[in-house]
């Protein structure tokens, strides 16, 4: 933990795109009874809102914080109001310091593979998302470069330095059950210490 501060019985799930944050998110909460949020989700209803998809939103964002502002202050004082819960955000490890901190690693080209076999034709159209898993995977590595230019120019942070978390976990060979219990075990271990 990067910093000394009071622990809450808060879990953030930070990672690359279909590491399995909002699954596992979800499973957590639900096992130990957390409620759960997730900044994904809020930043595609504030894109789809503007009309428009989420590398253009994440391309806009750069130029026009708005967006973020609007996700991180929520994070902020969710951390600040709230207890028991598991949220999966980018930045939930930086906005709310006294989270159990944990980071879900993934292949961009796995990740694009798995997002495209989840995804009907209705939202890969509205999306604007490629059929080919390699050119998705490309526009992935965009969304997230973009994404890592506009924290270090808000915040000076890295949000893939591995360093910020208290867990690391590869989900690429493991299944989300595992993931949860992983996630589980080690976050009773950071209360009790």
């Amino acid at each position: 933990m990067a910093e000394n501060v009071e622990k809450k019985h808060i879990i953030t799930l930070a990672g690359m795109p279909a590491s399995g944050k909002s699954t596992t998110a979800k499973l957590i909460a639900h096992e130990l009874g957390f409620k759960h949020y997730s900044t994904g989700d809020l930043f595609r209803e504030i894109a789809a809102s503007q009309q428009m998809n989420v590398l253009d939103a994440n391309l806009n964002a750069e130029r026009n914080a708005d967006i973020d502002f609007q996700v991180d202050e929520r994070q902020r004082k969710l951390g600040k109001t709230e207890d028991n819960f598991v949220i999966d955000a980018r930045l939930g490890w930086h906005f709310i310091p006294e989270s159990f901190k944990v980071y879900l690693s993934l292949d961009t080209k796995i990740g694009a593979q798995r997002i495209l076999a989840d995804m009907d034709e209705e939202r890969r159209l509205r999306e604007q998302v490629p059929e080919n898993s390699d050119e998705y995977a490309a526009l992935l590595n965009e969304r997230l470069a973009s994404e890592s230019r506009r924290y270090r120019s808000l915040y000076n942070i890295d949000n893939h330095d591995e360093a910020n978390f208290d867990l690391v976990i590869d989900t690429s060979t493991l299944p989300p059950d595992q993931i949860k219990d992983r996630v589980i075990e080690a976050y009773k271990q950071w209360l009790s210490n």
